[in-house]
């Protein structure tokens, strides 16, 4: 019988190891095939059209920068300009106001608020398209509730203008940032506060020389988030909207459904590529900055 055992223990020892000897890396082999068919066949397919040019004459096809020389000249431009500066706004603003709301959140003595701020962050952080359009429209539209009976539009109130949309992108922006900052306010220690106050420190200097450096990288990595968002938000302002405001959103659709010109689907691809190029500029800002965060907050 101890043979037996003694057996037994030799195989599942064995067996074991050949378990270990497994590549950790095996696991992660669905993400990554997962990841490069959902995003690196469409960017392959995104590079590969912004260089594309195709005669309409012959249809004969060759690789050239035209197309990404027209998508920065023009209304082209100016709806990338006119994207870059309504994410901006709309991000620095939902920054701005989200920061206060979650930190009353993160100190409030009352759970059951915090539970339900964060989980009313939650969804409206992801209502937006059409349905957040006609909410709006039927709010402060020209003949919303709001406007007819505060008589807004006899003030100068007009919900279709960039001063409107930014107001309509807030509405999930600022959720989003929410959701975002509170980990990192949460990571803030108690003490720090403590010693700051122990030496005479008010409480702006506090927020001024302790909490607000510590939190920059975090305030900047949301800042992006919400840039992201806004920057590639369409159904709403398309719904809102439509072409009275230069949005790269708008054009890349009109350019594919050819509603300006015909044959301008490869322009579309070269202003998807321009996006992307935003993206990662922005992103090249946050990265460095993320790793002096997390040195600070996760010690």
């Amino acid at each position: 019988m101890t043979a037996t055992l003694t057996r037994a223990d030799v195989g599942a020892a064995a067996s074991q190891k050949r378990r270990r000897r497994v590549p950790g890396w095996i696991a992660v082999v669905p993400l990554l095939v997962f990841v490069a068919v959902a995003f690196g066949v469409p960017a392959i397919a995104m590079l590969n059209g912004a260089f594309t040019v195709k005669n309409q004459a012959t249809g004969a096809t060759s690789y050239s920068t035209v197309n990404l020389t027209d998508s920065l000249q023009g209304a082209y431009f100016t709806a990338l300009v006119g994207s870059v500066k309504l994410s901006a706004l709309s991000a620095a603003l939902g920054t701005l106001l989200g920061l206060p709301l979650a930190q009353v959140v993160v100190t409030s003595r009352f759970r059951a608020l915090r539970e339900a701020v964060l989980t009313a962050s939650g969804v409206l952080a992801n209502f937006g398209g059409v349905p957040l359009a006609f909410a709006f429209v039927a709010t402060l539209g020209n003949a919303g509730v709001l406007t007819t009976h505060l008589g807004l539009k006899d003030k100068g109130w007009d919900l279709y203008s960039f001063s409107g949309l930014v107001l309509v992108y807030l509405y999930f922006l600022i959720p989003l940032m929410v959701l975002t900052i509170t980990p990192a306010l949460e990571g803030l220690r108690t003490q720090w506060r403590e010693a700051a106050q122990n030496n005479g420190a008010t409480g702006v200097q506090y927020w001024r020389h302790v909490a607000l450096p510590v939190l920059l990288p975090s305030l900047l990595g949301g800042f992006v988030l919400l840039f992201g968002s806004a920057f590639a938000a369409y159904a709403t302002a398309a719904a809102m909207v439509g072409s009275s405001i230069p949005l790269v959103t708008l054009q890349i659709a009109d350019a594919i459904s050819g509603n300006v010109l015909v044959g301008q689907e490869n322009v579309a691809l070269a202003l998807s590529l321009d996006m992307v190029l935003v993206a990662g500029l922005v992103m090249a800002v946050y990265l460095p900055l993320q790793r002096r965060s997390a040195r600070w907050l996760d010690a």
